[in-house]
């Protein structure tokens, strides 16, 4: 296929328009006191401003933009992502409805010692959203919780909420159902289990300085007395079970069907539900998944169209006249999804966005996918932990009464900032490719 040698910045408008339109709804309606201000707009209803714009403003009959838009709706990789999304939501739903996430939760609680309460919702809240692929519904799990142990204990409840929304952030940037690695490993490419060992060599150090920090200054000024709690360890397996599969390279629809079928097994045989109960669960979790179904399809078909028109080639344009080499590029990718993840308060939205580009940056630079697709998730997913408008602190915020500002929990998330540290450090020192080669 002749590649695209068309250039121009005002294919960018119809980008411009959705970011606009999902911003300004925001700011608005945050400033008339409206609670999740930032996701009240249906991010699809958001897009649909943008793609209505390109269809005015590019040139050609509309049969011929249709099909443009519909071909990159179509594309392999969008629907790749769509149905992987459809299955990750699935697991999630029939999962937590058979009692996974409540013995997740109450077997980390069961664990801990009274004296780490701190470091121990830190680890608990990773676990759950490895395994669960979701930061928001870990927090909302976890939080209520960690806020009676901090009160029990005489805890900073504020670091506490902050460890459980990095706990949560680290989960969910590791998470191999989460849909901010579905979208990025999409995007550029690339295996799920790459992207996650090429993660994993920046995430696990920046989790161990958190922890050690957090056990410095997150002991109890009086240790509480230890409580029971109810957990069923078969309820758990199914989250082992996926995660597992995913690390040893099993195909991604084999892996999360598979833990589907094993939740749905383990949820009738202890009669959480019924079998119709079962698949009306999956139901809900494809209709769960509706919004970054849509969205997807839609930024796929609306990207294509940019792309046609040049906008993707005077993004690379720009941007070459800045990057002087492969540290710089990464930067520039880094910088990309910062600034869009900040636009937007969505990390997959953002990843969305900026994965074609991204995506052509890489490799004109000779970046490898698994590390483009890794820093895409690492600095949407730090963002998306400290922006005071992002779903995780704005739900985490809700449970602490009498709070002053969202800004007295943003600067206790260690774990987004020691984790930017690292990945920074990753870009100039790239210890990470040093311990890829030592694996192989």
């Amino acid at each position: 296929m002749e590649k695209n040698t068309k250039i121009s910045g005002k294919a960018l408008i119809p980008f411009g328009v959705f970011i606009a339109i999902y911003l300004i709804t925001g700011i608005v309606l945050n400033s008339q006191g409206v609670e999740m201000a930032f996701y009240q707009l249906p991010s699809p209803v958001a897009v649909m401003g943008g793609i209505i714009v390109a269809f005015l403003m590019f040139k050609g009959s509309i049969n011929d933009k249709f099909n443009i838009f519909i071909k990159g709706c179509g594309n392999e990789n969008i629907i790749i992502m769509c149905i992987i999304f459809l299955l990750a939501g699935a697991f999630t739903t029939v999962s937590k409805q058979m009692g996974g996430v409540d013995s997740v939760v109450n077997l980390g609680m069961s664990f801990i010692a009274p004296q780490f309460i701190t470091v121990g919702i830190f680890i608990i809240s990773s676990f759950i959203a490895i395994s669960t692929g979701t930061s928001v519904g870990t927090v909302v799990a976890v939080a209520p919780i960690a806020l009676g142990f901090a009160e029990a204990a005489g805890l900073n409840q504020m670091m506490v909420i902050g460890a459980t929304i990095g706990g949560g952030m680290f989960g969910d940037n590791l998470s191999i159902i989460s849909d901010t690695t579905i979208a990025a490993t999409r995007t550029q490419g690339v295996e799920m289990k790459d992207k996650f060992r090429a993660n994993f060599a920046i995430a696990l150090p920046a989790a161990l300085v958190t922890i050690v920090l957090l056990l410095i200054f997150g002991r109890p000024e009086v240790i509480p007395e230890s409580t029971a709690y109810s957990y069923n360890i078969i309820k758990v397996l199914p989250y082992i079970f996926v995660l597992v599969a995913a690390l040893m390279g099993v195909n991604v629809f084999v892996v999360l069907t598979g833990g589907i079928i094993f939740s749905g097994i383990i949820g009738i045989a202890d009669g959480s539900f019924t079998t119709l109960v079962f698949t009306q669960q999956i139901f809900e979790g494809f209709k769960g998944m509706l919004d970054i179904f849509l969205l997807s399809m839609f930024m796929g078909g609306l990207a294509a169209m940019v792309e046609k028109e040049g906008g993707i080639n005077w993004i690379l344009l720009k941007i070459k006249k800045i990057i002087k080499g492969k540290k710089s590029a990464e930067l520039g990718i880094a910088a990309m999804i910062s600034l869009t993840d900040m636009a937007t308060a969505n990390n997959t939205v953002a990843i969305l966005i900026n994965g074609p580009i991204a995506k052509e940056i890489s490799e004109e630079y000779g970046i490898e996918p698994k590390r483009t697709a890794s820093i895409l998730d690492i600095f949407s997913c730090v963002f998306q932990g400290i922006i005071p408008y992002g779903a995780q602190v704005l739900f985490a915020c809700a449970t602490i009464k009498g709070l002053n500002s969202p800004f007295d929990v943003i600067y206790l998330c260690w774990y987004q900032y020691v984790l930017a540290i690292f990945a920074l450090i990753s870009i100039y020192i790239p210890y990470t490719r040093y311990l890829d080669k030592n694996k192989k």
